[in-house]
């Protein structure tokens, strides 16, 4: 685990992105959603990583969507004093410009941070999906720290001339949202971290100690998890069904499906299923599908309903297999994290 350093306390993990956004740990909770994830974000914050907050959905009207989401914010304020983020995936029209929905959210988090006392702490705002210069023009001058998730190399050199401050790079593992070139997590991580000069957060099959020391000796300054925060006992907004779910997961069992943004990544359902078979039979109504989509990722995260609902999940859920107590399992993994290295490094003989 480390020995203690002359203070007493245990050692930390120092990187260029804990230095960049004000926290302890080098740990990123993904945005995760539609329905929210207050009470999560706050605590991993609370445990010195970085919470996110995700917006509504994106079938929401999108001022009714931007109101929730500041409600979202300033509960998780009332939360934790510690640097908090919120996700955005951010869309084009035909014509090149940003989405209603898109501008929505993060007009209502540029608005959010106008308030000093929600600046303290809401530091973050991270862009998915469509390049981040389209966003650039809303996010400017709001004092936002602005990072990227990206699925390939080119993707992330866009990123940082479009003047993101740190890419995360998500490997074909994760769940959610994946991408339609299938590019792992440990080829992924070692090319964004050389091709980039910002710092890179590594997102995809992460669940302990020893993948933030292996994200480390990839060059990343941080990792970023989803899935096993959802399987934590702080996910309190969400049904506890959902968690017990990812404990159950056989490895390998999740499914790769046509989703907005490209391909997803879920455990299977009969929600699932049906979804397939609409697309299948040539449903080509997106506001219908995205409809569907949102609510039945509602109807599971919310509600419970693990046959009918949509969940994602990362093939990492074939691994975990208990739920964690966030303010134990950050810093745990830190130590377990420098423990690995440590033993590393007692190997090397010269």
């Amino acid at each position: 685990m480390g020995n203690p350093g002359k203070t007493g306390r245990p050692p930390r993990l120092a990187t260029r992105f804990t230095e960049l956004v004000g926290i302890e740990h080098p740990v990123v909770q993904e945005g995760l959603g539609p329905y929210k994830v207050v009470a999560l974000a706050a605590a991993v914050s609370n445990a010195g990583g970085l919470g996110t907050i995700s917006i509504p959905g994106i079938s929401e009207e999108p001022a009714a969507g931007a109101r929730k989401l500041r409600a979202y914010i300033e509960e998780a304020c009332t939360l934790t004093e510690r640097p908090l983020a919120v996700n955005v995936p951010v869309g084009a029209d035909k014509t090149g410009a940003v989405l209603p929905f898109s501008a929505a959210y993060i007009g209502a988090v540029v608005e959010a941070v106008r308030d000093a006392q929600i600046a303290r702490r809401l530091r973050v705002i991270t862009t998915s999906a469509g390049p981040p210069g389209l966003a650039r023009a809303l996010i400017e001058g709001a004092g936002l720290i602005h990072t990227h998730k990206v699925g390939g190399t080119r993707q992330a050199l866009r990123a940082e001339a479009e003047g993101v401050d740190a890419v995360i790079a998500s490997g074909y593992e994760a769940g959610g949202h994946t991408h339609a070139r299938p590019v792992s997590t440990f080829i992924l991580g070692a090319s964004v971290a050389e091709a980039v000069t910002v710092p890179v957060v590594l997102a995809g099959g992460i669940r302990d100690g020893r993948g933030l020391a292996a994200a480390l000796a990839l060059g990343a300054d941080a990792v970023a998890m989803g899935t096993r925060f959802v399987a934590s006992h702080d996910n309190t907004d969400w049904n506890p069904a959902y968690g017990q779910r990812i404990i159950d997961a056989r490895e390998g069992e999740d499914v790769v499906f046509p989703a907005i943004y490209g391909p997803s990544r879920a455990l299977p359902s009969e929600g699932l299923s049906e979804l397939l078979r609409m697309v299948d039979a040539g449903e080509k109504d997106e506001s219908k599908l995205t409809r569907f989509k949102d609510e039945r990722l509602i109807r599971g995260q919310r509600d419970g309903d693990m046959e009918q609902g949509l969940l994602p999940a990362g093939q990492v859920s074939g691994a975990i297999r208990e739920l964690v107590s966030v303010a134990d399992f950050l810093p745990g993994i830190v130590a377990e994290a420098i423990s690995v290295l440590e033993n590393v490094q007692r190997g090397v003989v010269r």
